[in-house]
């Protein structure tokens, strides 16, 4: 039920992302994901929906054909299976929510 940041290790995905992955079941997912500036996180889409919450930083994010910039405070919904990406432009922290959880982000 309870899972608390200080115990989770901070994984090292490459090219300045690294993530934690937080509380979740089948159902749902929190992941919070690290970025440098000047990360890129490609295009790409999924089956899951997925709900994105600034906690700090600027971003600029692609969902579908609409780019915007974001920063601390502000969210992004989106749907399933839409190509979406985005540029940390300024060093920061997103909190990423899946549902249904993602399968692919842990370890069998």
């Amino acid at each position: 039920m309870f899972v608390f940041n200080e115990d989770v290790q901070l994984e090292d995905l490459g090219n300045g992302l690294s993530r934690k992955i937080l509380a979740y079941n089948d159902n749902m997912m929190a992941v919070e994901v690290h970025f440098e500036t000047g990360t890129v996180a490609a295009l790409h889409s999924h089956p899951h929906e997925q709900l994105t919450y600034v906690a700090s930083g600027v971003f600029e994010f692609t969902v579908g054909d609409v780019v915007k910039t974001v920063k601390a405070g502000d969210s992004i919904y989106k749907e399933p299976n839409i190509i979406h990406g985005c540029v940390c432009k300024e060093k920061g922290i997103l909190i990423d929510n899946f549902t249904p959880m993602r399968k692919d982000f842990v370890a069998e």
